[in-house]
C-alpha cells in the first residue's frame, strides 16, 4: 500500500515548484536524481555484508555534500554531482545520463534536499517506496499540459492484459516502448502471486522482465520505477535500454516469451526526441534534438511505412519466440489502414494466431479522443495454412462512457471482459452476442473467412447499435476526433498526389 503521507508530503514540493516555472515532469525527474543518490548513501553507510555490489559513490558527490552546502555554492555544487556522475559507468550512469539541473532557484533546490533527508527511504518496504514513485508518477501523467500521459497506460487496463495473458515464472516478459514501465510492473505482480521459491524470486529480479524506452528523460523514471519495486538493482545491469526499438531487427538473445506494450501514441515516426551524441575526442556527452526516421527498412520487415504502429505491430512479431505471446494496445488505424497496413494484417492473420481484440472507449486515456484497441496473438510456426482460424472481438466501446476524473475506468469495468476471454482455457469461450436473442452481446466471433472477404481485410468492426442519447464526448475528445479524421483526409489526398504524379499526360 502506498504511504499517502509520504507521497503527499512530496507532491506538495512540486505545487511550489510549479509557481516558480519547474513542470511536473522536470521535478519529478530532480526527484529521481536526488532519492537515488539518498538511496545509494544509506546504503553505503550499512556493514559491508548489507550494502549493495558494485556501487560506489565519488567522495565529492556524497548526500552530506548536498545537505551541507546551501544558496549558490549548492547550485553549483549540484550542477557538478550531475555531472560527474552522468559519466559513471553503470546503473548510476544510466540515472544520470545527460542530467541537467532543472530548479534554478537554491531556496527551492534545498526545499527539495530538505524533504527527501527527512525520509529514510532504506526503512521503507519496497512496496512502499514502489507504489510512492508510481504514485507520483500517475499525477504527473495528468498534467495534460506537458504531454507526460502518453507514457503513462491506465494501470486498470494493464492489470487487465496482464490477466488475461496470464505469465508465468521462468518466461521472459519484454515492453519495446516502456514508457513508465507498468506493463513490467504488473506482470511482476502478477508473477509474485504464483507462491515463487527463492530462486524464482531470483529470477524476476534479474533474469524475466527487459524493454526499452527512446526519450531518455522517460527512461530514467522508468529505470528508477522498476529499481524500487525490485527489477534489478542500484549496482545491477539495467533491465532496460535507452534506445529506438525499431531501429534493428532482434537479435536471437532478444526474443522472449511475452511482449506486453502501448506503442507511443500517433501515426508517424516525425516526432522530435533526445538524441545523445559523444564527441570522439573528448567523450563529452551532449543532448540534441533530432527528428525520427520517417521509415525502417528492415529485413525481418515485409512492408515499408512510416506508420510508427504498424511498424510496432511487425518488431512485435520478429521480437516473440514461437509459441510467444503479445498484447499489445494499437489505434483504430492499425484495423482498417490500406496499403501497408493491409499487408501487415493479412501477414499477422496468416503467421500468428491473432485471437482475440479488445475495442477500447474514449476517455481512458490521458491523452483526449484516443480511439484504441488490445490485439492479442500467439506467434506461430511457419507454415503454409493460416494460424488465425478466428478472431473473438470484445466490443467494450459502443454506448461505454468513461472519463478520467467522473467515471475512470477500472478492473472491475473489465471482468466480464476477462470472463469471456477464459484466460485459463481460452479454447472454450461461448458468444454472448446471436442475432436473434441478443444482438447486443459485446463478446462476438468471426472466422478467417469472413474476415479476409471484408474490404482490405479491415478488422474495424461493431456490430452494436449506438445508443439515442448522442455523442456526449467532451470538447477534447470531439477536437481530436476532428482532428484524427482531417489527418486522414490529408494523407488519403496526398497518396492520391502520388498516384496521380506516376500517370503521364495524353
Amino acid at each position: 500500500m502506498v504511504d499517502s503521507k509520504i507521497s503527499n508530503k512530496v507532491w506538495q514540493i512540486a505545487t511550489v515548484l510549479m509557481d516558480a516555472g519547474v513542470s511536473n515532469s522536470d521535478y519529478l525527474e530532480q526527484i529521481t536524481f536526488l532519492l537515488f543518490l539518498k538511496m545509494v548513501d544509506e546504503n553505503l553507510h550499512l556493514p559491508q555484508m548489507f550494502r549493495w555490489k558494485n556501487i560506489d559513490l565519488p567522495n565529492d558527490c556524497t548526500w552530506e555534500s548536498l545537505v551541507t552546502k546551501s544558496g549558490d555554492e549548492l547550485k553549483e555544487h549540484y550542477n557538478h554531482v550531475l555531472m560527474t556522475l552522468s559519466k559513471k559507468i553503470g546503473m548510476i550512469g544510466e540515472i544520470y545520463r545527460g542530467a541537467q539541473n532543472k530548479i534554478q532557484l537554491p531556496v527551492h533546490l534545498r526545499k527539495v534536499i530538505d524533504m527527501i533527508n527527512g525520509i529514510e527511504w532504506g526503512e521503507l518496504s519496497e512496496d512502499v517506496k514502489g507504489d510512492i514513485y508510481e504514485s507520483l508518477l500517475e499525477r504527473i501523467a495528468q498534467d495534460t499540459k506537458s504531454g507526460a500521459g502518453q507514457y503513462f497506460t491506465p494501470r486498470a487496463l494493464i492489470k487487465t492484459i496482464v490477466k488475461c495473458v496470464n505469465p508465468v515464472i521462468g518466461k521472459t516478459v519484454v515492453d519495446p516502448c516502456c514508457g513508465s514501465g507498468g506493463f513490467l510492473l504488473a506482470a511482476k505482480s502478477y508473477m509474485e502471486q504464483q507462491n515463487p521459491t527463492g530462486e524464482d524470486e531470483n529470477k524476476l529480479k534479474d533474469a524475466t522482465f527487459y524493454g526499452n524506452e527512446i526519450v531518455p528523460s522517460t527512461y530514467r523514471l522508468c529505470l528508477m520505477n522498476l529499481l524500487l519495486h525490485g527489477i534489478s538493482e542500484f549496482g545491477g545491469v539495467p533491465p532496460i535500454k535507452c534506445v529506438d526499438s525499431l531501429a534493428s531487427q532482434p537479435s536471437a538473445t532478444d526474443l522472449c516469451d511475452y511482449v506486453l506494450t502501448n506503442p507511443p501514441f500517433g501515426k508517424k515516426s516525425s516526432t522530435i526526441i533526445e538524441v545523445i551524441e559523444k564527441d570522439e575526442e573528448t567523450g563529452e556527452e551532449t543532448i540534441k534534438l533530432k527528428k525520427e526516421k520517417d521509415n525502417y527498412v528492415r529485413n525481418d520487415f515485409i512492408a515499408i511505412t512510416s506508420n510508427k504502429q504498424l511498424n510496432f505491430v511487425q518488431h512485435i512479431k520478429s521480437l516473440l519466440k514461437v509459441g510467444g505471446t503479445a498484447a499489445v494496445v494499437l489505434p483504430d488505424n492499425v484495423l482498417f489502414e490500406g496499403g501497408s497496413g493491409e499487408t501487415i494484417r493479412k501477414n499477422l492473420l496468416n503467421s500468428c494466431d491473432l485471437h482475440t481484440i479488445l475495442r477500447l472507449p474514449t476517455g481512458i486515456f490521458y491523452r483526449p479522443g484516443v480511439k484504441a484497441n488490445v490485439l492479442f496473438f500467439d506467434k506461430k510456426p511457419t507454415s503454409s495454412v493460416n494460424q488465425t482460424k478466428e478472431i473473438w472481438f470484445y466490443d467494450y466501446r459502443t454506448n461505454i462512457k468513461h472519463t478520467l476524473k467522473q467515471n475512470p475506468l477500472t478492473e472491475e469495468s473489465l471482468d466480464d471482459f476477462v470472463k469471456c476471454y477464459n484466460p485459463t482455457d481460452r479454447y472454450h469461450r461461448t458468444e454472448t452476442y446471436n442475432a436473434e436473442n441478443n444482438a447486443e452481446g459485446r463478446w462476438r466471433k468471426f472466422t478467417y473467412n469472413e474476415l479476409m472477404a471484408r474490404d482490405k481485410t479491415s478488422l474495424d468492426i461493431t456490430w452494436i447499435k449506438q445508443g439515442s442519447e448522442g455523442d456526449n464526448s467532451s470538447l477534447s475528445e470531439l477536437i481530436a476526433d476532428i482532428k484524427d479524421k482531417s489527418d486522414t483526409i490529408s494523407n488519403a489526398v496526398s497518396e492520391l498526389q502520388k498516384l496521380l504524379a506516376n500517370i503521364e499526360e495524353d
